[in-house]
């Protein structure tokens, strides 16, 4: 599946895209550290955190995508600094809720 399918299917807001890429597998994780040392390349990482930092973890894992859940929003500075980098998405609902309707698409 790609992340345009995934939006499309999942139901999820795009923030800010880059080119399509292939999602492998869902990881969930608020944990920078963990998230650096263990989100799996190609995934679609869901979260709750929308800082700069965690455009740059998921640069360095080389995810897919990342997704705020909850209904939080991406700080601009985050915005800025995933151009080139990755795309960001945004769902409404809970941590859990999203990350189960993404792994049931994949």
């Amino acid at each position: 599946m790609t992340v345009e399918q995934l939006i499309d299917q999942a139901g999820l807001e795009p923030v800010y895209r880059e080119p399509d890429r292939a999602v492998e597998r869902v990881f969930c994780c608020d944990l920078l550290s963990v998230a650096m040392a263990r989100a799996p390349e190609g995934s679609a990482w869901v979260t709750v955190m929308g800082n700069r930092n965690v455009i740059a973890v998921a640069s360095l894992a080389d995810v897919a995508c990342v997704v705020l859940a909850e209904g939080y929003q991406f700080d601009a500075d985050a915005i800025e600094a995933a151009a080139g980098k990755v795309t960001l998405l945004r769902s409404a609902a809970p941590v859990y809720e999203t990350a189960a309707a993404i792994g049931r698409l994949l």
